[in-house]
C-alpha cells in the first residue's frame, strides 16, 4: 500500500528553521534564541493587520491605555525630584513646607494608581483580543483542512500541518498579547524620557546618549560571536532528541543486538558537543547584561559628576539629579526591549506567513447543487478506460477497465506499488480520474457530490483509526445519532460485543490516545462494527489480520463475512489464500489490470497471479 502514504502511519519529526538570527536578552532575562526570518516581512504584516481588522476598535483602546499608563509612569520621577527639591530647599531655609510635600505625594499617588489601572485595563482588553484572534485563526485552519484535497496532505507530514495550528498560531498569539503593547509602551517611554531628560538638562542628556551607541556596538559583537554557538547548540539538540527517540522506539531491538554500549557512546559524543556549544552560547549571552550594566554605570558616573557641577553653578537642583538618574536607569530598558521585540516580530511574521500560506492553499473545487445521486442504488460499478496519475506527468493507472456487478466481491491484488490503494482513492473521490470515468449504477462519480459518493462506502483499513473517546462513540462515528440498540447489534454482528462486555466499563470504556488499552484485533473488530452500523451499500476492505493471533483472525474473518453480505465489496488482498471465494479478482501490475477472473480461472491461466499465489503458498509451507 505504498501508493498513498496518508493511509499509513507517519513519523513526525521536528524540523529545524531554515534561516535564523539571534535575539538579544531583555530585562526579563530571556536568552538569545534562533528565529526564522519571513520571506516577505512587509506583505505578511499587512496581511496580519488586515486579518485583525474586526478588532481594530479594541486595539485602539489598548494603545490609548498603554500610552496613558506609560506617560503617567514617565512623569512620576519628575515629581519625585520636585519633592526632593522641596525638602532640600526647606531644610536650607529651616522651614519645610509639608503641605506642599503632601500635595506632591497625593499627585504622585494618583499618577501611580492611574498608571496601574490603565495598565490593567489595556492588558485585560488585549488578552481578550489576542485570544479571539487566536480562536479565529484556529477555526479558519480547521475549516480549511476539510476543504483541502488529499493531494495536499500526500506531499506533507502530519507534523508540518499540525505546527500551523499549534506552534505558529501560539507564536502570533503571544506576540499580539505581549509585544504589541510593549512596542507602544517602549516607543512612548523612549520619547517621554528623552523629553523629560532634555527638560531637566540638555548637557546631562547628551552625556547619557553618547554611551548608548557603545552599548549597542558591544551587544552586536557578542551576538555575532554567539550566533554560531546557538546554531550549533540547536543542531546538537535536534541530534540528541532524534537519537533518544530512535533508541526509545527501538529499545528492544537495540538490546537484542547488544547495542547498548554503541548507543551510549553515540549519546556521549553528541552530548559533549551539545555541552560545549551550550556552555559557550550561554557564557557569551551572559556577558550582555554585565556589559550593558557597566556602560550604564559609566553613564551614571558622568551624570553624577556633571550634575554636581551644574548644581554648584545653580543651573539645576539636587532633586533634578535624582529624577535624571531615574530616567537614565529607565532609558536602557525600552531600548533593549525594542531591539528584542524587533527580532520577535521577525519570528511572528515567519509564523504568520506559514499560516497564511496554508489558508491560501488551493481548495477542492466547490460543487454545485445540481449534482445527482443514483435513484436505485444496486452497487454496480464500472471503470471505463480510466487513466490517472498523482502527477499528470507520471501516469500510474493506464486504460483501466472493469465491470462489477451488484453484490460481487472484488479482490484487488498485486505487488507493492501496483496501484491497489490508488483504486480506492479514485472510488472514494479523494482524487478524480484524468481520463475516462468511474460510474456507480450508471452515474459518473464526478457528477455526484463527494459527500454523497463517500456515503455509499463503508471502509475498514489495515491501519485501524480510533479516536480518544468511548467505545460507543467510536462505533457510532459514522452515524452519531445511532441508538444503543443499533450500536449493540452492529457489535454483535462484528463479533465485538463479547469482548466489549468483558471490559471494565463496557461500551463506556474510554479509549486513550493510542487506544492501547485494547488489543490490535479488538481495535479491528471495532472498526468493522463501525462500518456495519452505517449500512453502506458498498465496502472497501483492507485485509487486517496479519498482526493478530489465529483465534482473533477467525473472528475478524467471520465479522467481515457478515459485513460483506449482499454488498459490493472491494478487498485489497495481501494474503491470496483469503480471497479464493472472491467473485472477481483484479490482478494489477504497474498500474494496469493484467489479469482478471476468479481464483480457479486465474490459476488455470498460469500467469502472473499463479506465480504470486505459488510464491506465498511455498513460503507458507516452508514456515
Amino acid at each position: 500500500m505504498s501508493e498513498n502514504p496518508k493511509l499509513q502511519s507517519t513519523n513526525i519529526r521536528a524540523s529545524q528553521p531554515k534561516s535564523s538570527l539571534p535575539i538579544g536578552p531583555g530585562r526579563s532575562g530571556r536568552e538569545i534564541g534562533l528565529i526564522e526570518k519571513p520571506k516577505n516581512f512587509s506583505a505578511t504584516m499587512k496581511k496580519l493587520v488586515s486579518y485583525t481588522s474586526p478588532f481594530w476598535v479594541s486595539i485602539i483602546f489598548v494603545l490609548f491605555f498603554a500610552i496613558a499608563s506609560t506617560v503617567f509612569a514617565v512623569v512620576s520621577p519628575k515629581i519625585l525630584g520636585n519633592m526632593t527639591n522641596q525638602v532640600v530647599n526647606g531644610f536650607i531655609a529651616k522651614a519645610i513646607n509639608f503641605d506642599k510635600l503632601k500635595d506632591f505625594a497625593i499627585e504622585l499617588s494618583i499618577l501611580y494608581i492611574l498608571s496601574s489601572i490603565f495598565s490593567y485595563i489595556q492588558g485585560w482588553i488585549m488578552t481578550g483580543v489576542s485570544q479571539k484572534i487566536t480562536y479565529r485563526f484556529r477555526r479558519d485552519i480547521s475549516e480549511k483542512i476539510n476543504r483541502l484535497p488529499l493531494a495536499y496532505f500526500d506531499k506533507r507530514t502530519f507534523g508540518e500541518v499540525l505546527s500551523r495550528v499549534t506552534n505558529d498560531v501560539d507564536t502570533m498569539s503571544q506576540t499580539l498579547n505581549q509585544n504589541l503593547t510593549q512596542i507602544v509602551t517602549s516607543v512612548t517611554m523612549i520619547i517621554g524620557i528623552l523629553i523629560m531628560m532634555f527638560s531637566i538638562s540638555w548637557q546631562m542628556t547628551l552625556v547619557s546618549l553618547i554611551l548608548v551607541p557603545l552599548s549597542f556596538i558591544l551587544m552586536a559583537v557578542i551576538v555575532k560571536k554567539s550566533q554560531h554557538y546557538f546554531k550549533e547548540q540547536q543542531d546538537s539538540l535536534g541530534e540528541i532528541n532524534g537519537h533518544i527517540e530512535e533508541m526509545y522506539a527501538g529499545h528492544n531491538v537495540m538490546r537484542v543486538f547488544n547495542g547498548e554500549q554503541r548507543s551510549i557512546q553515540k549519546f556521549e559524543k553528541i552530548n559533549t558537543k551539545l555541552y560545549c556549544s551550550a556552555w559557550m552560547s550561554q557564557f557569551l549571552s551572559g556577558l550582555m547584561m554585565p556589559i550593558t550594566t557597566f556602560v550604564g554605570n559609566l553613564g551614571f558616573v558622568g551624570v553624577s559628576v556633571l550634575g554636581g557641577w551644574l548644581v554648584i553653578q545653580g543651573k539645576i537642583q539636587i532633586g533634578d539629579i535624582q529624577a535624571f538618574i531615574q530616567y537614565v536607569n529607565q532609558f536602557n530598558q525600552p531600548i533593549v526591549q525594542s531591539a528584542s521585540i524587533a527580532n520577535v516580530m521577525q519570528s511572528t511574521a515567519a509564523a504568520a506567513e506559514r499560516v497564511f500560506e496554508f489558508l491560501d492553499e488551493k481548495e477542492e473545487a466547490v460543487e454545485d447543487s445540481k449534482k445527482v445521486v443514483p435513484k436505485n442504488m444496486n452497487g454496480k460499478v464500472d471503470f471505463d478506460k480510466v487513466v490517472f496519475g498523482y502527477d499528470p506527468d507520471k501516469i500510474i493507472i493506464w486504460d483501466f477497465n472493469a465491470n462489477i456487478k451488484p453484490g460481487q466481491r472484488i479482490a484487488i491484488v498485486g505487488p507493492t506499488g501496483a496501484g491497489k490503494t490508488t483504486i480506492v482513492n479514485l472510488l472514494m473521490r479523494f482524487y478524480d480520474v484524468n481520463v475516462g470515468a468511474i460510474k456507480i449504477d450508471g452515474v459518473d462519480t464526478r457528477n455526484m457530490k463527494r459527500v454523497e459518493v463517500r456515503k455509499l462506502f463503508g471502509m475498514v483499513l489495515q491501519d485501524t483509526w480510533l479516536f480518544n473517546g468511548t467505545i460507543r462513540e467510536n462505533i457510532a462515528y459514522g452515524k452519531p445519532d445511532a441508538t444503543d440498540e443499533e450500536i449493540v447489534a452492529a457489535s454483535q454482528a462484528a463479533h465485538a460485543d463479547h469482548f466489549i462486555h468483558a471490559l471494565p466499563q463496557g461500551y463506556d470504556l474510554k479509549l486513550n490516545e493510542e487506544a492501547d488499552n485494547i488489543s490490535q484485533g479488538e481495535k479491528q473488530l471495532l472498526t468493522i462494527a463501525r462500518a456495519m452500523l452505517i449500512k453502506a451499500p458498498m465496502l472497501i476492505l483492507d485485509e487486517a489480520t496479519s498482526s493478530v493471533d489465529t483465534r482473533t483472525e477467525l473472528l475478524i474473518q467471520k465479522a467481515m463475512e457478515n459485513l460483506m453480505k449482499g454488498k459490493t465489496s472491494f478487498v485489497i488482498a495481501h494474503r491470496l489464500s483469503t480471497i479464493r471465494d472472491a467473485d472477481l479478482i483484479l490482478v494489477m501490475k504497474d498500474g494496469s489490470i493484467i489479469e482478471q477472473g476468479n481464483h480457479k480461472e486465474l490459476l488455470a491461466e498460469k500467469g502472473f497471479y499463479e506465480s504470486l499465489y505459488n510464491s506465498q503458498f511455498v513460503a507458507s509451507s516452508v514456515e
